[in-house]
């Protein structure tokens, strides 16, 4: 009889994968634990500068549309200093000249003005605020601190877009275009008790302060009749002249 055997493969082992084998236990047993923390500390580091950066990022869009809301909001309410050369009659030779603080908001259709001490003492300084929303005027003559309310008279007053454009138009300059005087007379009559009712800009004026109703006094022919009475005068321009508003008591 023959015997015929086969070699188990299996079981065949290959010497030189058993040492690889053998080996790669004692590399990772024998591998320094710390080698690995460098990596895990650059992931760490680059996640914080990206997190920073971002961080960084949203700071700058929020402080700039802060500022650009801020300048875009104030930009309309800008206040311009201007000033006017003018005659009192057309005799005369000399100009004076008067200056303002004016404000102009287009979007509420008001205009605030303050009128400083005068330099040749011809008036009161005065604020005064035109609200074309509620047709009112008011004066505040802070001599007397008192406050006046009228209904708005639109041939004197310039609205407030068009007078913003002329007020930008002679920007480049100090003085407005060499101009003249007009007058107006005012009566006092009934005095407001609640100026709530005067809308926003002029209660705000007004508030805290006698308050009291102008009624305009009509001269036939522009003839200026002179009275006893009590006055004080402010001038004033929102327009391309200058006017002359004389408020007297009965």
């Amino acid at each position: 009889m023959v015997k015929v055997s086969f070699n188990n493969v299996l079981a065949h082992k290959d010497p030189k994968k058993d040492e690889e084998t053998s080996e790669t236990p004692s590399l990772l047993e024998n591998r320094d634990p710390e080698v690995a923390v460098p990596v895990r500390h650059r992931s760490q580091a680059w996640c914080w500068c990206m997190c920073l950066g971002l961080g960084l990022m949203l700071a700058g869009i929020v402080v700039g549309g802060a500022y650009l809301y801020r300048y875009f909001v104030f930009q309309e309410g800008e206040v311009f200093f201007c000033g006017v050369d003018y005659r009192e009659e057309d005799y005369m030779p000399r100009y004076r000249t008067l200056k303002e603080n004016i404000r102009i908001l287009p979007d509420s259709d008001v205009e605030l003005i303050n009128v400083p001490v005068p330099e040749f003492a011809d008036g009161d300084p005065a604020d005064i605020v035109h609200d074309f929303h509620i047709r009112l005027t008011a004066y505040l003559d802070l001599v007397l601190n008192k406050c006046y309310v009228i209904p708005l008279n639109t041939s004197v007053v310039m609205p407030p877009r068009n007078f913003l454009e002329l007020i930008i138009n002679i920007k480049a300059g100090t003085y407005l275009p060499q101009s003249y005087l007009i007058h107006e007379q005012m009566i006092v009559t009934d005095r407001i008790e609640n100026v709530d009712q005067l809308g926003f800009f002029i209660s705000r004026l007004c508030r805290g302060k006698d308050t009291f109703k102008l009624q305009r006094r009509e001269f036939p022919d522009g003839i200026q009749k002179r009275e006893a009475a009590e006055c004080h005068k402010i001038r004033h321009f929102e327009n391309n002249f200058v006017v002359e508003t004389t408020i007297c008591e009965q």
